[in-house]
């Protein structure tokens, strides 16, 4: 476990792929006990990645700051931007992005909804072009929303898949999914000090192609 932060109150870590973000066997809170060296330590999480993402994540340790750090995000003060290279070369270099998306449980898959309805919220999002190669584009986002899969589906749905996407694409790349949690930042839940967190992903593909 890559720990890059930590005191009696937070702890940042980098998230490793095929990994939940939550309290289950194998998920993250328990190996970050097991990196604690405390198979007791209250530590609680307070935003996900999905389980094939990975990069950068703030835990709770103790109720206090797991309620603080809820409050920030609900109340859009907690800063989330990812890296993601797409299949594509020809995405404009900036834009926003911005849809209804519906949320399939027994499918466990998002959509992209034609109208308001039932279970409909809307997704928003920034992104920018650092830079193409190869028929790909690295690219820089911004989320304004965190939908579940919402950067994927968003992509996806405009025929930008993410390389190793494989729910939302029927793509045949031979690595983990390209998105990254690159920059956190936050309030500290106790000392109220900004605190922000940055991480490049590994070195290997398609990243490597950058």
């Amino acid at each position: 476990m890559d720990i890059l932060f930590q005191d009696s109150d937070i702890i940042v870590c980098i998230k490793p792929p095929r990994v939940l973000s939550t309290d289950e066997p194998g998920g993250m809170p328990e190996l970050v006990r097991q990196a604690l060296g405390d198979e007791h330590a209250d530590v609680r999480t307070v935003h996900r990645l999905d389980r094939v993402v990975s990069g950068l994540m703030v835990l709770a340790r103790n109720p206090k700051a797991a309620s603080n750090l809820s409050a920030q995000i609900r109340e859009g003060h907690f800063g989330k931007d990812y890296f993601a290279v797409v299949h594509g070369d020809s995405l404009p270099s900036t834009g926003t992005l911005t849809d209804l998306l519906y949320r399939d449980k027994a499918r466990r898959m998002t959509f992209v909804a034609q109208a308001p309805g039932k279970g409909v919220q809307e997704a928003v999002l920034h992104y920018r072009v650092r830079e193409s190669a190869q028929g790909l584009c690295f690219v820089q986002v911004e989320l304004v929303t965190g939908r579940t899969h919402q950067i994927r589906v968003q992509f996806s749905s405009r025929g930008y898949p993410l390389v190793g996407e494989r729910k939302y694409a029927t793509l045949k790349d031979d690595c983990d999914i390209a998105l990254w949690s690159c920059r956190l930042s936050f309030n500290h839940p106790t000392s109220g000090e900004k605190m922000e967190f940055s991480a490049m992903p590994p070195a290997a593909y398609p990243w490597s192609s950058f």
